[in-house]
């Protein structure tokens, strides 16, 4: 009995020695960063930094965009699926982050099964724009140069799998034309030679585009909301200038890896919801030609389903429209 009762002495000593227990600091209790798949300069990019800068007044924490370039978005993905699922490393993309399984189907990723959705953040109308230097006044004109048999028309996509991509290779199709889809590593570069007048056209969203014909920097001949937009009132809409088949919005979100602590993962849902329902997010996206989605598409199960819907959608288009890789 002396020795079992020194057994439990010691026992209760050593117990009574070890430090307490340290509680886990709250989430985030340092920076988060945003994984962008695409290069600076882009609507993407310039919409993915506006988030950062609101979410970080949301969740009183640093939240940074790092721009993880490759392949329409493909290694940017695959740094999120590869990153400890904490709700630090996040990834903002649109609905371009559907084809990135079908264009690279040996990758084996799925948009639905990887993630953990946060939420969407703003639908924006494509623009179609052209080079202040090819002498296209108008969306007629431009469909006219490209059935007419001559010099290819070039358009500049941010690279394969990318919205302006997608929109190109619609548009194309839908025309019944000819166009030389270039593409790029991302939609800033592909801007940049617009501009110059290296290549002819591109389809990109309101968020870089308005500024750049506000400026005269380009032409902008066309926009797919169902209305004119405040900022582009003398651009029509592309059912006004004859091609009524292209309405083509682009919704923005944000996700987390799959395995994301739902604790975690409800922190920046309302953190993000917070964000999206503000007067100062509603006018700083409206300056920019997006509007903010309605409240049926907001929370992460809305953008679950939105993913389940485009990856339906989208498996047989890529395949219809070539851009599936080979």
């Amino acid at each position: 009995m002396p020795k079992l009762l020194a057994s439990l002495i010691l026992c209760v000593l050593a117990v009574l020695a070890m430090p307490p227990a340290v509680a886990a600091d709250p989430f985030p209790s340092r920076p988060v960063s945003i994984i962008v798949g695409v290069a600076p300069g882009g609507s993407l990019d310039a919409l993915a930094r506006l988030v950062a800068a609101q979410l970080s007044v949301e969740l009183k924490q640093t939240v940074i965009v790092e721009n993880v370039v490759g392949a329409g978005g493909l290694v940017g993905f695959q740094r999120l699926t590869k990153s400890e699922p904490n709700g630090y490393t996040l990834m903002f993309s649109n609905s371009s982050m559907v084809l990135i399984p079908l264009m690279f189907p040996k990758a084996g990723l799925d948009v639905v099964e990887d993630t953990t959705p946060i939420g969407q953040v703003a639908n924006v109308p494509m623009v179609m724009a052209v080079s202040n230097k090819s002498g296209i006044q108008d969306l007629p004109s431009l469909v006219a140069r490209m059935k007419s048999g001559g010099p290819q028309i070039n358009l500049g996509s941010g690279g394969p799998g990318t919205t302006s991509h997608l929109a190109e290779a619609m548009f194309v199709r839908m025309v019944g034309g000819q166009g030389e889809l270039v593409a790029y590593r991302g939609s800033g570069p592909a801007l940049a030679d617009v501009m110059s007048g290296t290549i002819d056209a591109i389809i990109d969203q309101t968020v870089t585009l308005t500024s750049l014909h506000q400026g005269k920097r380009l032409k902008a001949l066309a926009v797919s909301s169902p209305q004119r937009t405040t900022q582009l009132p003398d651009v029509p809409t592309f059912a006004e200038a004859g091609v009524p088949q292209f309405d083509m919005q682009i919704w923005n979100g944000l996700v987390a890896a799959k395995g994301t602590p739902p604790a975690v993962a409800e922190v920046l849902q309302k953190a993000l919801r917070r964000m999206v329902e503000s007067p100062e997010w509603r006018e700083r996206i409206g300056q920019l030609g997006a509007d903010v989605p309605p409240p049926a598409e907001l929370g992460p199960e809305a953008l679950r389903s939105t993913l389940q819907r485009d990856q339906k959608k989208l498996a047989g288009m890529a395949g219809e429209l070539g851009l599936q890789a080979r």
